[in-house]
C-alpha cells in the first residue's frame, strides 16, 4: 500500500508526539511541523477519511492500526538512516534531513538489506 509522502510525515509526527506527550491534538502537529493550522486540519481530515486516524470530539488524535503500522515503519527507517548517516560522518542536521527524504522512497527489500548490513544480522 503506497500513500503520499506528506501523509507518512503526518502519521510519523503523530507517533512521535504521542510518545513524547502521551496525547496529541492538531495544534501539537502545527507546532511540531511548523505548518499552518488550515494545512494540518485538512491533512487530519484526509487521514481520518482514509482510516489512518481517529479523532475524539475533544480533538485528541489516535492512530488506527493501519496508521500506526505506517508511522512505525517510517519512524524506524528515519531513526536507522539518520544514525547510519551520522556514523558515516554526515553532520546531524544534514543526516536527519536526508534520512527524511530517503525513508519515503527506499524499497522494503533495500531497507531490510541495509538493516542487516548495519546491524550485522
Amino acid at each position: 500500500m503506497k500513500i503520499q509522502e506528506s501523509a507518512e510525515d503526518y502519521l510519523e509526527s503523530i507517533l512521535i508526539l504521542k510518545q513524547k506527550k502521551g496525547a496529541v491534538r492538531s495544534i501539537d502537529i502545527v507546532h511540531y511541523l511548523a505548518f499552518s493550522k488550515p494545512s494540518v486540519s485538512r491533512a487530519m481530515s484526509l487521514l481520518r477519511e482514509n482510516g489512518y486516524i481517529q479523532m475524539a470530539k475533544e480533538g485528541w488524535i489516535e492512530l488506527t492500526d493501519a496508521g500506526r503500522e505506517i508511522a512505525e515503519r517510517i519512524y524506524e527507517r528515519h531513526r536507522l538512516l539518520s544514525q547510519w548517516l551520522m556514523k558515516l560522518g554526515v553532520p546531524e542536521e544534514i543526516a536527519v534531513k536526508d534520512a527524511c527524504r530517503i525513508e519515503h522512497d527506499i524499497s522494503s527489500e533495500t531497507f531490510e538489506k541495509l538493516k542487516e548490513h548495519i546491524y550485522g544480522e
